[in-house]
C-alpha cells in the first residue's frame, strides 16, 4: 500500500475513533516537536522528525504528504539507482 492511498476504514465506535485520533496527535506531535528541537540541540533530528511524521501519518493526510516530501528530499538514491556522488575531499 502506498503512502498516499487511503486505508480501508475499520469499524469502531465514534468515541474510540476520536480517542485514537487524539492519542496519535499528542504522541506524534510530541515526537515531531522533539525532533524539531533537536535541530538546534545535539541529537538525531533527521531520524526523529520522520518518526513523528510517520506516527501522525497514521491519522492525518497532511502528515502523509509531508512525510513523502521528506523522503524525496533526503533520498540517498538517484533515479538510476546509483548512490549520489560525494563531493571531492579537500
Amino acid at each position: 500500500m502506498r503512502l498516499w492511498e487511503e486505508r480501508p476504514a475499520k469499524k469502531q465506535a465514534p468515541g474510540l475513533k476520536l480517542l485514537r485520533r487524539i492519542a496519535v496527535a499528542v504522541v506524534g506531535g510530541a515526537v515531531l516537536l522533539f525532533g524539531i528541537v533537536m535541530i538546534v540541540l545535539p541529537g538525531p533530528a533527521i531520524l526523529v522528525i520522520p518518526l513523528g511524521l510517520g506516527i501522525l501519518a497514521l491519522e492525518f493526510a497532511w502528515a502523509r504528504v509531508w512525510l513523502a516530501k521528506f523522503r524525496t528530499l533526503f533520498s540517498r538514491k538517484k533515479k538510476d539507482g546509483k548512490p549520489p556522488d560525494l563531493p571531492p575531499k579537500a
